[in-house]
């Protein structure tokens, strides 16, 4: 009989733990959701948070503390783009002889800015690279054929004294007999290197298949010095960058030469209306090469001029024209892997910002507020040619100008109507 009693009160004692071990953990179970139930209640606040709230949010919501700042308007890497022309550049009264593009990024020596850049003056405007077979020695398929690099100085960045050839066509069959252009300078050790584009054969003919070459001086004013062709690598006949190495971007970072450049590709020789343009990177330790191409290449899938620049402890881009990612500015720790840092418009085409710091192996890039661009619908149909011009902007760690920082760029009528619809408005019903 004392037997059972004690049994009894042994599972009654069971009973009573298991009671209180249910209850405490339904309390725990009761609280979590009271939480996550005032969580959830828990409104966006009308005062914008400087750091992520712990909230339910939307997707947007939570995507906005992902960028610098949650406000546009107080972002280092947005600005708006205004645009000046320059002074001291003739172009023949418009008749599409005379082009000037692809301006090198300004460097300032001895208080003295200079550029370098495309210069084209043919006989004849160009004819289209869709009739390139039909280009002569003096007949350009193209705006960037039969081209040489010329450059030019100036002591505020608005008006230039232009001073004349840098870089000219060598003799056929050197690489870039055909036309050399698209440059870009690099400040290396005391000396100068330019890069550009050699091409062999018209533009058009069979695309744009160019290679780099590479000239120095010790002098910005030269004389130039021929360093090399070919110094970054074309890719495999199955590679993205097969046949084309553009806009060479050369800056100094990590104590190396990192080279951006740009190739079209996915392209069918009937219709260049598929391309897709990537970015890939080079680096070297000496600026005549050897250079090795980064093994995630393309490094950006968005963009078409290589624009990049020293910017904190790491490296930004200004992606324009193409890809899915167009127009925005992207930041990248390690020179390699980019992310959107804002979306901008009216962004300058073939951007060369004056980068104070581009070649001094900072770690504390401080950005830039002003560059050069071009324009390459200046002319009228059949009278094709490119213009360059200036652009300023807030990108800079050590300016503030908040008339950039604002987010409305508003254009007159005629700019839309300007557009317009093309056969398709002559067809509505067959849209």
């Amino acid at each position: 009989m004392k037997r059972i009693n004690k049994l009894q009160k042994i599972g009654f004692l069971v009973l009573v733990i298991g009671t209180l071990f249910s209850c405490s953990e339904n309390r725990v179970k009761s609280e979590a959701i009271d939480k996550n139930e005032a969580k959830a209640k828990t409104m966006f606040p009308f005062k914008m948070p400087s750091e992520k709230p712990n909230i339910e949010m939307s997707t947007a919501s939570e995507r906005m503390f992902e960028y610098s700042t949650p406000r546009v308007q107080d972002n280092e890497l947005f600005s708006q783009f205004k645009y000046t022309r320059l002074k001291g550049f003739d172009y023949n009264n418009g008749d599409g002889t005379i082009s000037r593009r692809d301006p090198s990024r300004p460097i300032l020596v001895d208080g003295t800015y200079y550029i370098w850049y495309t210069k084209r003056h043919t006989k004849v405007p160009p004819i289209g690279w869709n009739r390139a077979k039909e280009a002569t020695d003096e007949i350009p398929s193209t705006d960037w054929d039969l081209c040489d690099i010329w450059y030019a100085t100036s002591k505020d960045g608005t008006t230039w004294e232009e001073q004349g050839a840098a870089v000219t066509r060598p003799e056929k069959p050197k690489s870039g007999w055909r036309s050399v252009a698209t440059p870009d300078i690099l400040v290396w050790k005391g000396k100068y290197y330019l890069y550009y584009q050699a091409f062999d054969e018209p533009s058009g003919l069979r695309g744009d298949l160019c290679p780099v070459s590479v000239s120095y001086a010790d002098s910005p004013n030269g004389p130039w010095t021929h360093g090399g062709d070919k110094v970054i690598p074309f890719g495999k006949e199955t590679d993205w960058d097969r046949n084309a190495t553009h806009d060479p971007h050369p800056i100094v970072y990590k104590g190396k030469i990192y080279i951006y450049y740009k190739a079209a590709y996915n392209k069918w020789p009937d219709n260049r209306n598929n391309y897709a343009v990537g970015h890939g990177l080079a680096i070297g330790e000496d600026p005549l090469g050897p250079f090795k191409k980064h093994p995630l290449n393309p490094v950006m899938q968005s963009g078409h001029e290589t624009t990049y620049w020293p910017f904190k402890g790491g490296i930004a881009t200004l992606a324009i024209k193409d890809g899915n990612e167009r127009e925005t500015i992207q930041y990248s720790e390690d020179g390699v892997n980019f992310k959107i840092a804002s979306v901008v418009s009216l962004t300058p085409t073939a951007a060369a910002p004056f980068i104070a710091d581009a070649f001094t192996n900072t770690t504390d890039g401080r950005g830039f507020t002003w560059g050069l661009c071009h324009f390459v619908n200046a002319g009228k149909p059949k009278k094709g040619y490119s213009i360059m011009a200036r652009f300023d902007c807030d990108l800079s760690l050590d300016y503030n100008e908040p008339m950039l920082k604002k987010t409305g760029v508003w254009h007159r009528p005629e700019v839309y109507f300007a557009q317009g619809m093309g056969s398709i408005g002559k067809n509505p019903e067959g849209r």
